[in-house]
């Protein structure tokens, strides 16, 4: 079924105020299984710790697959937007064909909205990578794009990691997409030696002409707040809301 809400670039925006998403971050990725749910987690966690003041709202785009990401935000927030939900774990364009829904952008759209309205400062999770479907018609980095949201890009320590980013950033400029940064993410454990064989920072810094935020360390468990906000703090670089 093939019913999107809106349908291009043009439309997505053509009867709403981007400028409303301003006070949003997009945490996006180079790939899937990146860790982009881990880092918005360990973000939030860092905001209601070391600055309380700063209500933050928490979002994902949707969810495919019956369990996911809304049931590992549900352990530690109880307040996690995700809009649609399909049960087939693939891309989206291929989930709600195969369960016959329809992506409606603009039920994404109104919640984000909603929430910006409220918050501080909304985090948002992407799907995927900047360039997975949302759409038959649109990928993340469309959405990215044409609403104008800030955003970091993770990327997981391994082999083929300059490429992966390069090429992510290099799509990220195309849709004037405005990267804050990259954030590297250890998903499996990774020495110093691998970090600078893998996603030297310098080297990254100067092929992107982007901050390399930090280097996520890997963690055998994921299971308090406080900890992964000191976590946040003792190994990213970033600036005070």
């Amino acid at each position: 079924m093939h019913q999107f809400g809106f349908l291009g670039n043009f439309l997505i925006t053509r009867n709403f105020n981007i400028f409303d998403f301003m006070n949003n971050l997009l945490i996006t990725a180079t790939d899937t299984d990146a860790g982009k749910t881990i880092i918005t987690t360990a973000l939030r966690a860092y905001y209601q710790v070391y600055f309380p003041h700063v209500k933050t709202g928490l979002m994902k785009l949707l969810q495919t697959g019956i369990e996911g990401d809304a049931e590992f935000y549900g352990r530690f927030f109880d307040d996690a937007v995700i809009p649609l939900r399909y049960n087939t774990p693939v891309a989206p364009p291929i989930a709600s064909e195969k369960e016959n829904k329809s992506i409606d952008l603009a039920t994404i759209w109104h919640q984000l909205q909603k929430l910006s309205k409220t918050c501080d400062l909304v985090l948002i999770e992407g799907i995927g990578g900047l360039g997975c479907p949302l759409t038959h018609e649109l990928t993340i980095a469309d959405i990215a794009g044409t609403w104008r949201l800030e955003s970091i890009l993770v990327v997981p320590v391994k082999l083929g990691s300059i490429g992966h980013t390069v090429a992510n950033v290099a799509l990220a400029r195309q849709q004037k997409i405005k990267l804050k940064g990259i954030i590297f993410n250890c998903v499996n454990p990774c020495s110093k030696e691998d970090i600078n064989n893998w996603t030297p920072k310098d080297l990254i810094e100067s092929l992107t002409q982007l901050p390399v935020l930090g280097y996520f360390p890997y963690l055998e468990r994921i299971d308090n707040l406080q900890y992964l906000a000191e976590v946040v703090a003792e190994y990213l670089y970033l600036s005070n809301p």
